[in-house]
Formats: C-alpha cells, structure tokens, sequence
C-alpha cells in the first residue's frame, strides 16, 4: 500500500496570532509517559522521523510529561525540522527541584514561574523559539491576564510565538484573549465527550481560535483495541486509575465501539478512522493530536483525514452513540481540578 502523507492544512487561530498546521497533529506524550510500557527511545526517534515524512507538522508535548522525559524526548527526535515542523509545550504547574518523576507541587502559573519554564523546555526540546505555548491547567490564584500578559511580553522578546489554553470556559477563554490574541485551545474531545461544544467551541467560532483536540481517540478505547479483560497495571498508565476505564465501565462502553464498527465496517474504515474522521468534520478549526507508538497506527490514522463522506452519514454516527449512556467518570474526583491529559 502507497505511504500516505497528509496534504491537508488547517489554520489555527487568526490575524497575527494564525498558525498554519497539517490536518492532523501529533501527541507525543505516550511516547515514554502515561501509557504503560514504552519502546526504546530509538524507535521512538525513528517513528517522529516518520510522522514528519509523511507530513505532519504539529507536534505536542508538556514539561509535565514525566515530568521533563516528554520534552527531551521531542528534542531529540525533532530538533532537526527546525523551521520545518511546530513544537508546542504547555506550563501551569510547580515543580521545585526539577526532577525526573517528580510529582507537581500543586498549579503554578506566576509569571516568573512561566519564564522560568518556558528557558528550560526551551533547552529540552533544542529550540530557539516555542512555537504554541498553553498553560496547561488554569491556575486559580493567578489571574488569567497576568498570565496573557507575561506570554505577551515572552512573544515580544521572540520565545514565543502563539498562546494557547487547556481545559477552560469560555468566560476564561474572553478574558485572556483580550490581552493575547489566542492561537488554539486544547481539550478533550471525541464521541465520549463532548461537553466543549456546549461553550467553547462556539467561542472559538465566534473569535477565530483554533481548537486542538486531545485524546481524540479517548486513550485508545476508540479503536476497538481495549475490551474489559484488558490490563493498564504496567509501568505507568494512568488509565488504571481512569473510572472510564474499569472493566465495568469498558464492558458497557464497547456500545460505542460497536456503533463506530457498524459504520466502518459498510464504508471500508477502521473504528479508528471512524472517531477521528467524525472529529474532523465538526469544524475547519479543529486539528487532533492522536498519538501512538506504531507506524501502523499512525498510518491507520492519517488516512482519517481522506474521507469525503456526507454530513448526513457523519450525523447518523454522531445519534447512534448519543443513544448510548456513557459509564464512568473521565478522571477520579480527587483529579478533577489538577489533571493531566
């Protein structure tokens, strides 16, 4: 089969503050972090090599992916596409000894904290510029134009290019961007939640901010790869403490991943295929960062962005699984406030 590239470019915000980026992007969190056992460190360099042959050019990583291993890893698999590919990395939480593995002392998005993070993964990933930068998690006791404000001065001096938000309303979303126009808000989103279309999807409409979806594939349930024997116990995935994520929960959401098999199954795609090619369709703004560490699912992936079906087919899918109650919660209750994607 001839190796797909992905052709199609999406603009992510507007004005000064648009960024032109492949369709779909790439997460490379599950790289070395989160996800249980991990390949070696080379392979994982060889596969980033090739996602960026086959034309992606959005690549997304945090300091808190480890924390730190995540970013070193990006810098040295990506370094090289310089100028070619774009960064982005995320701040908003507090780290006092700058350990590998060290849990986070709480949010911390002080100004002096922002700066102070943005020279290290700047140093990690080996670049002279952030290409997107996001606070990772709103920081409550930090007002979210100071936070605007100090990515503002970092734009000017030329450490920065674009800011972003994670998880926020649309109240949060108004404020900052008044003071920094935004380039893209990243939240979770795919056919098991949907809550971002009820606030911020419209307001990313309404101010020209792109939208960049994480989990697209909800950790790897939306493929049809995980049924209610499988195990998250190695290594450190975090979908072992997931409520979303008990056998229970599993054996009563693979109703989902029926109705995306359904659908796949008469038109010649994947249950994969099916989530991120309905992802895709919601708006022009939107750019998933599906990630994975195989080729084969990478490509599997990549061929979502082919798909020419009609709305009316996209919206049969979307009333099938809307149907359908969903079982469990996305994060324990003790999570809610400070997760991680």
């Amino acid at each position: 089969m001839e190796m797909p590239i992905i052709s199609e470019r999406r603009t992510l915000g507007k004005g000064t503050a648009a960024m032109e980026v492949s369709a779909l992007g790439f997460g490379v969190m599950g790289m070395n972090y989160h996800r249980g056992m991990h390949p070696d460190e080379k392979a994982m360099i060889k596969l980033a090599h090739q996602v960026v042959e086959r034309g992606v050019t959005l690549f997304d990583t945090a300091e808190t992916y480890g924390p730190f291993i995540n970013e070193e890893l990006a810098g040295k698999a990506l370094a090289e596409f310089k100028g070619k590919i774009a960064v982005t990395t995320k701040f908003g939480f507090n780290y006092t000894g700058n350990k590998v593995n060290e849990a986070p002392a709480g949010l911390n998005s002080r100004p002096e904290r922002i700066r102070e993070m943005v020279e290290a993964s700047l140093k990690r990933l080996k670049i002279d510029v952030i290409e997107l930068l996001y606070q990772h998690r709103f920081d409550p006791k930090v007002p979210i134009e100071d936070v605007a404000g100090t990515v503002k001065d970092l734009i000017a001096e030329g450490k920065v290019k674009n800011f972003g938000l994670c998880e926020v309303g649309a109240d949060i979303i108004r404020k900052a961007h008044a003071v920094q126009p935004i380039t893209a808000i990243q939240s979770e989103y795919h056919l098991m939640w949907r809550e971002v279309e009820k606030e911020v999807l419209p307001i990313c409409k309404e101010l020209g901010i792109g939208f960049v979806p994480y989990s697209p594939l909800n950790r790897g349930f939306l493929t049809g790869a995980i049924n209610e024997y499988s195990s998250f116990n190695s290594g450190n995935d975090n979908r072992n403490i997931l409520p979303r994520f008990t056998s229970e929960a599993i054996r009563s959401n693979l109703k989902i991943v029926e109705e995306l098999n359904k659908f796949g199954r008469t038109r010649g795609i994947t249950i994969a295929q099916a989530a991120l090619g309905w992802l895709l369709q919601k708006a022009s703004f939107i750019v998933p960062i599906p990630g994975t560490t195989r080729l084969s699912h990478f490509e599997e992936n990549l061929r979502a962005a082919e798909f020419t079906f009609t709305a009316q087919e996209w919206n049969e899918l979307e009333k099938s699984v809307a149907n359908i109650t969903i079982v469990g919660d996305r994060y324990p209750a003790s999570e809610q406030k400070q997760v991680q994607s």
